[in-house]
């Protein structure tokens, strides 16, 4: 009996499929965690609810790691479960609908500079565009996904996403060409 209590221990399988799935994790956040924020901050415009999102999507992936089976698919997968997660965010929110006619509202943006202006000008004519030309756009865009990525992330078929981030393009130059003749009108 003391012989036995003293022999050198075989390793627990659990904890070592634990450690690995820890390291594999944290390869994971380390690696995409900018991205995520980046794009958590794109659809929500608050870096607390942004971090928040982050977090739960972390959350969750870390539950659902073993279902990952490629890692060159975690980006998607990842964003994925942000999508998912953000809309979840309004699926639990009742909104107080008011009358928007009941209340003033100032005007309190300041004049920036000419590049803040023409990024806040770019967001809003991005903003137009409908839904299903606005986000695979973005997804290029700012998270710098392939088509096929787009594809896999928003359950669409790669010919119809290459189509619509065409006619996003096409309607956001048109939205732009509009935008500076009427600027030009109103300067000249």
């Amino acid at each position: 009996m003391i012989k036995s209590f003293f022999r050198k221990k075989k390793p627990d399988a659990s904890v070592s499929v634990d450690m690995n799935k820890q390291r594999r994790y944290e390869a994971l956040v380390r690696a995409w965690h900018r991205d995520l924020y980046r794009y958590a901050y794109w659809l929500c415009h608050d870096p607390h609810i942004a971090e928040d999102l982050v977090q739960e999507t972390c959350l969750r992936a870390w539950r659902s790691l073993d279902s990952l089976q490629d890692d060159k698919a975690a980006k998607s997968w990842l964003i994925t479960i942000l999508r998912r997660e953000n809309a979840r965010r309004f699926e639990r929110k009742q909104l107080d609908l008011v009358d928007i006619d009941d209340y003033a509202i100032a005007d309190t943006q300041q004049n920036g500079n000419e590049s803040d202006l023409e990024q806040q000008m770019l967001r809003k004519q991005i903003m137009k565009l409908a839904p299903e030309y606005r986000e695979p756009l973005v997804l290029q865009v700012m998270a710098g996904f392939s088509g096929d990525e787009i594809a896999d992330i928003l359950g669409l078929n790669r010919n119809t996403v290459m189509t619509r981030l065409f006619r996003a393009r096409n309607q956001l130059k048109e939205q732009l060409e509009q935008h500076t003749d009427r600027r030009g009108q109103q300067n000249g």
